[in-house]
């Protein structure tokens, strides 16, 4: 019962609303470069992800580019978002976290932006 005493309250503070605009004010937590086109990598995120953030919000960008928004798991508002600018040869991936100074936030984003670079 004391472990949830502590729990709760910081799950409540970490989950305060941030729009996509102060999310992406922060410094990326990923900056990388992958083989694949920004369609490509962006489809391969909602399919990673769709089991457990459901929906991602896929927005064009300008430069042939795509924006990913990653709802958050338990309440509303963006969690993370992917900057996706289309290079000669693939794409440049910039992945903004709303919790980025949390050690214990969830991974999936994480893993997925991984696992979607070469895979």
């Amino acid at each position: 019962m004391k472990w949830g005493a502590w729990v709760l309250p910081f799950a409540l503070a970490i989950s305060g609303c941030a729009s996509v605009s102060e999310i992406n004010e922060s410094l990326p937590t990923m900056n990388v470069i992958s083989g694949k086109k920004p369609n490509e990598y962006a489809q391969c995120l909602t399919e990673k992800l769709a089991s457990s953030r459901g929906a991602l919000q896929v927005e064009p960008q300008e430069k042939e580019g795509v924006r990913v928004i990653v709802p958050q798991k338990f309440s509303s508002g963006p969690a993370a978002v992917f900057d996706i600018e289309e290079r000669s040869s693939g794409s440049s991936i910039k992945l903004h976290e709303r919790i980025s100074n949390v050690p214990l936030r969830p991974m999936d984003v994480r893993n997925a932006a991984t696992a979607c670079i070469s895979g």
